[in-house]
């Protein structure tokens, strides 16, 4: 009945969650985490437990990655399963392109990416403070869609097109890079504190 060797000796049953992607953008959703082609459950589920921590309003996974009912995965939501909706089998074309006709910015976690997240928060903090000549690329307090990529590959170049903008986390150390369940929590933390901060302008370039 557990496939753990030391369970807790609780049993439950319970039903699928997951809803629509219908259901998600008609709630008018500000903070979204996309999953393309996460396969590790550990990863899945510390992405869904950030991405609840930080207020986001759904995950979305794609057809291609790990169930989210694996019991690893519903382990290391650590409940956050059963705080906010999840979308499964997603297109990411169409996650992409429905989000931005509903007004919602589409950004990608990427290593390689043209926009520094340090930078960009130092940006976004300067421009709602009122500074003189401040912009950003990118008004961090949109509605936003966040898209991380697999574990190995991260995302293809395919999926790095759907994006408005192309993101980086910088590593200042000797790491060559952060892991995903790390990134993801910085860049859903960075687009949090801006909503938490900021009005919900519309997403795009601001002066």
């Amino acid at each position: 009945m557990a496939d753990t060797v030391t369970p807790q000796g609780i049993l439950a049953v319970c039903g699928f969650l997951d809803v629509s992607l219908d259901q998600v953008l008609d709630a008018g959703p500000r903070l979204v985490a996309v999953l393309c082609e996460v396969r590790d459950p550990g990863n899945a589920g510390t992405v869904l437990r950030a991405a609840d921590a930080a207020g986001a309003d759904a995950v979305v996974l794609t057809a291609s990655s790990v169930d989210i009912y694996n019991p690893k995965a519903v382990r290391s939501t650590a409940g956050s399963l059963f705080h906010l909706p999840v979308v499964l089998g997603a297109d990411v074309g169409e996650v992409a392109a429905r989000c931005k006709d509903r007004g919602i910015g589409v950004l990608a976690a990427d290593g390689q990416g043209q926009l520094n997240l340090d930078q960009l928060q130092d940006q976004n903090a300067a421009r709602r403070l009122g500074a003189a000549s401040s912009v950003s690329e990118y008004a961090l307090e949109s509605p936003t869609a966040w898209l991380f990529g697999n574990e190995a590959q991260g995302l293809s170049e395919e999926e790095l097109a759907l994006a408005d903008h192309r993101v980086a986390v910088p590593v200042y150390g000797a790491a060559e890079s952060l892991n995903l369940g790390t990134a993801a929590t910085v860049c859903l933390y960075a687009s949090a504190r801006s909503q938490q901060d900021g009005g919900t302008p519309q997403p795009g370039r601001s002066s």
